[in-house]
C-alpha cells in the first residue's frame, strides 16, 4: 500500500515556519504544562494501537516490573567509519536473554553506501528514515524519496522503515502529517527537556497524537493543545540527560560534545557523571527509556586524518558497562521499544517477548549471493562510480545519482551483464538472490534458527558487559513470474519485502572496515 501512497504525495513543497535546533542541542525546556495544554481519554485510547502521553509506565505496570530501555540511535550517511564507530559501543555486548544488540538508524543518503545500509539491516538492525539529503522541515520529496531510494538500491523493504527522525529535529505539525500520509508508524523528532525529578516533567513514554502532541510546545509553531491530531502516529520523545543545572543544563544529542555546568570545556569526567545521575533518575522513579542518541561520525577512529576521541570512547563504554550491572536494563532500538510499549509485559515474561529475540537467517555461506551477509555477497557487489559519493549496491547502479525529483532512475547494465531484481514482496532480503531473480526460501519460517536463552534470576543480565575494545522507468525486466507484485498490480520497478532476522553485527563491522569503502567528508 505504501508505494502508491507515496506516488500520491511525492513532491510536495512545504515552507512553514519552525525553530531550528543545531544537530540536536538544546539550551533549556521545550516545553511546559500549561504549553501543552494536553489532554487524552484513557476510556478511549487504549493499547496497542491508542496510548495517552503519560509519565506512567503503560499497561498500567508498577515501575518495578517495568525493564528499563537504553535506546541507541544513529543518524546521518552509513559508511564504514560510521559503522565502526556504532561497533565499537554495541558489536561485543549482549542483553539480558544472550542477544546482540539492536539499534536504530536513522539514514540519510548524502555519502551513504547503499551495501552497508543492507548488511546493517540484515544484522537485525533497524534502518529509519532521515530524509535524502539531510533537510530540516523536510518536504514530502525528501521523506518519500528516502524510502525508495533505500527499497531500490538498499534492499529495504518498504514496510520495514517505519521510523523517521527530522534533521536537525526541525519539524513542523505538517511534517507529522506528511509521515502519516505515508503510513510511518512513529516520528523521533520531539525532546524530553524537563527533567524525570520534575513535577511538570515532559519525559512521557511514547505515545499517539490522537489527542495531539506533548512536546516542543515552546519551540514549534501549530502543535500541542490537541494538535496534530493523527491517530495511531506514536511519538517517540528523545530523553535528554541534564547536569548539575537541571533544567538549565539540558544534554540531548551527541551529549559528550557539549559542556556542562556552565564550563568553558568538554570534560569526559563531568559527563559520565550526569549521565550516571540522568540515568538513575529514570531508573529509581517510573523508568522511562533514556537515550544514546549519537552522530556516529564524531566518535569515529577511522576517519582518515581525524584524531580519534579515545577519552570520549572509553568514557561511554564505561557509561554502558556500569549501566548493564544493573538488572533489567536493555539497550533497545526504537522499534523494539515501541513493540514493548504497544504490548507491554514485566520482567518475568521478557524471555518470551518475540521482539527481543534474535532469529537468525541460516544461508549455507559457501553460497554467492548478494544478500547483505558479508561471506555470500563478496565479489558480487556493484561499485556504481559517481563522483560525487560513489557506492557499493547488490540492486545495479543506477544511471544518475538519485534525487528527492529521481529517487530510482533506470538501471545501469554493464554489457556482457544482466540487470540485477529488486527484492520482492515475498522473499526476505538475505534469501533474495537479485543476481538471479531467485528467492531461497520458500516458506515464512524456514532456515531461521533463534539464538536467545532465557533471562537469568531475577533479570540479571548474564552476559552484559564488556567494553568492546580498549577504549523509469522500468528498471528493464520483470520478477519471475512465481513472485507475486506488489499490492497484486502490474509489474512496477519497486518492490516490497518482509522483515528478517538477525545476524552478528561484528561481522558487518569488520567486513565493511576490512573493504575499506568511500571515505567522504560529511
Amino acid at each position: 500500500m505504501r508505494f502508491f501512497v507515496l506516488l500520491s504525495v511525492l513532491g510536495v513543497a512545504l515552507q512553514l515556519p519552525v525553530v531550528t535546533a543545531q544537530d540536536g542541542s538544546l539550551s533549556g525546556p521545550t516545553s511546559s504544562s500549561s504549553a501543552a495544554g494536553y489532554s487524552c481519554d484513557t476510556s478511549q485510547c487504549q493499547l496497542p494501537s491508542c496510548n495517552c502521553a503519560s509519565t506512567s509506565p503503560p499497561g498500567g505496570l508498577s515501575p518495578s516490573d517495568v525493564p528499563q530501555f537504553v535506546v541507541f540511535t544513529a543518524d546521518d550517511a552509513i559508511q564504514s567509519y560510521t559503522i565502526d564507530s556504532v561497533n565499537q559501543f554495541l558489536a561485543q555486548r549482549k542483553n539480558p536473554n544472550g542477544c546482540p544488540i539492536k539499534m536504530t538508524y536513522f539514514t540519510s543518503l548524502n555519502y551513504t553506501n547503499y551495501t552497508l545500509v543492507t548488511d546493517w539491516y540484515v544484522a537485525g538492525n533497524e534502518i529509519a528514515d532521515h530524509t535524502m539529503t539531510h533537510v530540516g522541515s523536510p518536504p514530502a520529496e525528501e521523506i518519500n524519496g528516502n524510502l525508495i531510494a533505500l527499497n531500490a538500491l538498499a534492499g529495504i523493504p518498504l514496510n520495514a522503515i517505519q521510523g523517521f527522525r527530522a534533521p536537525y529535529l526541525n519539524y513542523t505539525a505538517q511534517t507529522l502529517q506528511l509521515l502519516a500520509d505515508v503510513d510511518f508508524t512513529y516520528d523521533s523528532s520531539s525532546a524530553s527537556s524537563i527533567p524525570v525529578t520534575d513535577p511538570g516533567t515532559d519525559a512521557y513514554w511514547p505515545y499517539t497524537l490522537d489527542y495531539g502532541l506533548a512536546n516542543d510546545c515552546l519551540t514549534v509553531e501549530g502543535i500541542c493543545k490537541g494538535q496534530p491530531k493523527i491517530p495511531g502516529l506514536w511519538e517517540i520523545p528523545m530523553y535528554a540527560f541534564f547536569d548539575d543545572l537541571g533544567v538549565d543544563g539540558p544534554h540531548l544529542m551527541d551529549p559528550w560534545l557539549d559542556t556542562a555546568n556552565g564550563a568553558s570545556t568538554v570534560n569526559d569526567t563531568v559527563t559520565f557523571e550526569y549521565m550516571k545521575n540522568t540515568f538513575t533518575d529514570h531508573y529509581t522513579g517510573n523508568r522511562q527509556p533514556i537515550g544514546l542518541y549519537t552522530h556516529p561520525i564524531h566518535l569515529s577512529t577511522t576517519y582518515p586524518g581525524v584524531d580519534p576521541p579515545n577519552s570520549t570512547i572509553k568514557m561511554i563504554n564505561e557509561f554502558l558497562d556500569w549501566a548493564q550491572e544493573q538488572q533489567d536494563v536493555w539497550i533497545v532500538s526504537n522499534e523494539q521499544l515501541l513493540a514493548w510499549v504497544q504490548n507491554p509485559v514485566p520482567v518475568s515474561e521478557l524471555d518470551s517477548f518475540e521482539p527481543l529475540k534474535c532469529p537468525t537467517p541460516q544461508v549455507d555461506p559457501s553460497l554467492k549471493i548478494c544478500n547483505g551477509i558479508p561471506q555470500n555477497e563478496a565479489g558480487l557487489l556493484d561499485e556504481c562510480d559517481f563522483s560525487d559519493f560513489p557506492f557499493f549496491t547488490c540492486y545495479g547502479c543506477p544511471q544518475v545519482e538519485v534525487s528527492p525529483s529521481n529517487p530510482n532512475p533506470p538501471q545501469q547494465v554493464p554489457a556482457g551483464q544482466q540487470m540485477r531484481y529488486r527484492v520482492p514482496a515475498n522473499c526476505s532480503t538475505p534469501f533474495w538472490d537479485p543476481v538471479a531473480g531467485s528467492c531461497l526460501c520458500q516458506s515464512s519460517d524456514c532456515a531461521f534458527a533463534d539464538n536467545s536463552r532465557p533471562i537469568g534470576p531475577n533479570g540479571a543480565n548474564l552476559t552484559g558487559g564488556g567494553t568492546g575494545g580498549d577504549g523509469d522507468s522500468d528498471f528493464g525486466g520483470t520478477p519471475t513470474p512465481t513472485y507475486v507484485n506488489f499490492n497484486g498490480a502490474n509489474p512496477v520497478k519497486l518492490w516490497s519485502g518482509s522483515i528478517v532476522g538477525v545476524m552478528s553485527a561484528l561481522a558487518v563491522g569488520m567486513f565493511g572496515a576490512a573493504a575499506g569503502w568511500v571515505l567522504v567528508n560529511i
